[in-house]
């Protein structure tokens, strides 16, 4: 399938970057973000209201671990094929820092900063936490910076729970999996929408589905292809495989 192929979509999700020690977010793994921490009270615009310091140093300990991380062997095998589109719902920045040059990131950029009150202003965040996450330690609880441009809160740039996806990146990835002949899904869920519905697009278009995830998946019972291993072992080899069957394809 991959090595017939003219247009591949990457779609990952947490599963591509948990061998870099970033936790997931479900599952049954103990130290998945959402069995750890509540989501409603760290992850929507309603948690940010009530309280903008706790929220700011969960985010600001999430900013130090992905700092202390580095690019599995996952992230270098995609980044290495610079014909393959990168859909992630991560918000971490490894396939970059992998060499990836075209990602399209569904639900933000955890290392920026953006205008909460929707003015347009973002930046790179400049501040790390290093200290562990404690709730009840309010001293350790960074103050709310104010958006240069119109006064307003400044916050992670990413999607929270009840929020609508970036515009222009959803456009991007509409356009990219409903052209794709062939989707690599890698560790993801398929429980968070409408990024999920992108798997859903591509199949009706026409594209066979590769599903690269360890553990349960929705994405399992419609796929063409399940290897049921973790992304930093399949991948790689996956890629090499496709790379020595296209050069048999292609009669060199």
């Amino acid at each position: 399938m991959l090595a017939r192929a003219r247009r591949i979509v990457a779609f990952s999700g947490a599963g591509l970057s948990a061998a870099s020690g970033l936790a997931t977010f479900r599952g049954n793994r103990t130290d998945a973000l959402w069995s750890r921490f509540d989501p409603m009270a760290l992850a929507t615009p309603h948690a940010f209201a009530r309280d903008p310091g706790l929220v700011l140093a969960w985010y600001g300990w999430r900013r130090g671990q992905l700092r202390r991380a580095g690019p599995n062997a996952a992230h270098r095998a995609l980044a290495a094929r610079g014909d393959i589109v990168q859909v992630t719902q991560n918000v971490d920045d490894l396939l970059e820092r992998a060499g990836a040059r075209q990602v399209i990131h569904l639900h933000g950029e955890i290392l920026d900063d953006c205008c909460h009150a929707g003015c347009g202003f973002r930046r790179s965040a400049a501040v790390t936490t290093e200290a562990a996450f404690d709730p009840d330690d309010r001293a350790s609880h960074p103050a709310v910076e104010s958006c240069p441009d119109c006064g307003g809160p400044l916050r992670p740039s990413v999607t929270w729970f009840g929020e609508s996806l970036p515009v222009a990146a959803w456009e991007r990835a509409e356009a990219a999996c409903s052209a794709c002949d062939v989707m690599l899904v890698v560790g993801s869920s398929g429980t968070v929408y409408p990024a999920a519905g992108l798997v859903d697009l591509a199949k009706r278009a026409g594209a066979s589905v590769i599903v690269v995830d360890p553990g349960a998946s929705a994405f399992a019972a419609g796929a063409d292809v399940v290897i049921a291993e973790p992304a930093e072992d399949a991948v790689p080899r996956l890629l090499a495989t496709e790379d020595a069957a296209r050069r048999s394809v292609d009669g060199r």
